[in-house]
């Protein structure tokens, strides 16, 4: 039986235990009311920051606050317009700002510091339309209101950021954007973030990390932007007329409108469609990006394939109701092979020729559905020394050719091989992918012949005309009887200061070329 003084201890404490949960029960109810009666205000306080921040109207469908350990914050269906859309319902009219769901969470003391700080943003769907330029500058004051508050973390799912332009020839600039991941935002910082894109064409993956900003509201293209990037598992074949497997890396810095990025590409498999051959193509680039209209400048791309080099300088434009875009280059190879050009463009195996060639072209690839060798345009000059032919029947017309203008008709009757190395240069144009020769000069050992003609790519077409001239007579290019015959007519052949000027014709396909005189073709060309 407990004694009157150990009970009269155990009061106390029951009392204070009951007390202290009477106490926990009212913070708890007050806390409930709190909530209930802070959900509205706090509603109506992101609505009216988010207005006044972008002088808009604002929408925004559920929203709810509970706590726990911390506030926490949840809502779907945000909808921020800017001073320019008055009226969100009317149509066409899009948000500044759209937010599929959202969420975020805070201790209750962060909430009271200045700046305000937030642990954690997590949005899902979010995009981004940032007006054009002219517009943003109107509207400079707007953009330039600042929101005292610190991230200290931000992820986004599914997130698109869309760049509108006010010149009716040039669409909008969209980046999709999978996964998006920033630290330490806070006002007047540069952005630290890690992305992860989806690249349309040639479709891809891009992982990024840098720095963004701070960003400059009277003048966004200024903005600040400094990263590196990894392009993995490009599939070229996505692109119309190519294939192969690309990936790449850079870096990149620069302001918005001027991002200078230098990388490199590496596609082991490379190939077009009109020539089949897989090749391994290397690039290294320095690049001008213009991130607010989409145009990038190549100042310049050299690539490297087999035994060949090129190099490029021009530009990559956005093209406004055409997926994809209009590519214009100036090119041009100093020390390339002809049998690398020819294993690339054209599907005869082996290459109708070798050689070392130079050359110098203007490249025009506009956008469309069609395969790469069909949109593709050319428009140059090209020269090959020391040229052979790879198929023996024609180069043995070559050798026999080169030995009979020296007038040296039996050793070409004997068919002694000499291989006879010759020069080829011409001036040409690409269009649906036909090559034709406004010029083209073939030269070896006694002979100069001018053509005009076209050759398809795929090597099942040849049609050249033209003269060739010679060191020797008509008469001498023969023995015997022939010899005989025509030394009547060598003064009708010779002209220009050539022993003998004659018309020729090289016609059939690759396998079947035909060499031979061509005296039925009204040729217009007086050379």
């Amino acid at each position: 039986m407990q004694s009157p003084s150990g009970s009269s201890t155990i009061r106390p404490i029951w009392r204070w235990m009951i007390g202290l949960g009477a106490v926990v029960l009212v913070f708890l109810i007050v806390v409930a009311i709190a909530i209930y009666r802070a959900e509205p205000i706090l509603r109506a306080r992101v609505m009216e920051t988010l207005s006044n921040r972008f002088k808009g109207p604002v929408e925004l469908g559920e929203f709810h606050v509970s706590l726990s350990r911390t506030i926490q914050v949840q809502g779907e269906g945000l909808k921020v317009y800017g001073e320019a859309d008055p009226n969100p319902h009317q149509a066409g009219v899009q948000p500044v700002i759209a937010v599929s769901e959202f969420r975020f969470q805070a201790g209750i003391l962060e909430l009271l510091r200045s700046p305000m700080h937030v642990d954690t943003v997590y949005l899902k769907g979010l995009q981004l339309n940032l007006p054009p330029r002219e517009q943003r500058q109107r509207t400079k004051g707007t953009w330039g209101h600042k929101i005292k508050i610190y991230v200290h973390e931000f992820i986004c799912e599914e997130a698109q950021l869309v760049i509108n332009t006010a010149k009716p020839d040039k669409p909008p600039l969209e980046f999709d954007i999978n996964h998006l991941k920033m630290n330490d935002i806070g006002p007047g910082q540069p952005l630290q973030f890690e992305a992860n894109l989806i690249n349309p064409k040639p479709v891809g993956n891009i992982a990024s990390h840098g720095s963004f900003g701070p960003w400059q509201a009277d003048s966004p293209r200024d903005t600040q932007v400094r990263g590196s990037y990894a392009f993995d598992n490009a599939d070229l074949g996505t692109i119309k007329g190519m294939s192969g497997i690309l990936s790449s890396t850079g870096e990149y810095a620069g302001s918005l409108d001027r991002i200078i990025v230098d990388g490199t590409t590496h596609t082991p498999d490379f190939r077009v469609a009109t020539g089949g051959h897989p090749v391994s193509l290397r690039t290294k680039f320095h690049a001008i990006v213009d991130g607010t209209s989409g145009d990038t400048y190549l100042e310049p791309v050299i690539a490297e394939f087999l035994g060949s080099s090129i190099v490029a300088q021009g530009s990559v434009l956005q093209v406004k109701n055409v997926e994809g875009h209009h590519i214009l280059l100036d090119v041009t190879i100093e020390k390339g092979r002809m049998q690398d050009l020819l294993q690339l463009g054209v599907r005869t195996d082996p290459p109708v020729m070798t050689g070392a060639v130079q050359l110098k072209t203007k490249l025009d690839l506009p956008p469309g559905d069609e395969e790469v060798p069909r949109r593709l345009k050319l428009a140059g000059s090209f020269r090959v020394s020391d040229a052979h032919f790879t198929n023996p029947k024609v180069q043995a017309k070559v050798d026999e050719l080169s030995l009979r203008s020296q007038g040296k008709p039996k050793l070409a009757k004997d068919n002694i091989p000499d291989n006879v190395p010759s020069n080829v240069s011409g001036v040409f144009t690409l269009n649906t992918g036909i090559l034709s020769f406004s010029q083209l000069y073939f030269q070896a050992p006694g002979t100069l012949v001018m053509l005009t003609g076209r050759y398809s790519l795929d090597g099942n077409q040849f049609d050249f005309h033209g003269k060739a001239r010679l060191d020797a007579k008509l008469s001498q290019t023969v023995t015997g009887w022939k010899s005989v015959l025509l030394k009547p007519v060598d003064p009708f052949f010779h002209k220009h200061g050539a022993g003998a000027e004659v018309p020729v014709k090289i016609t059939g396909t690759q396998s079947e070329p035909h060499f031979g005189l061509d005296l039925g073709h009204n040729d217009k060309d007086k050379q």
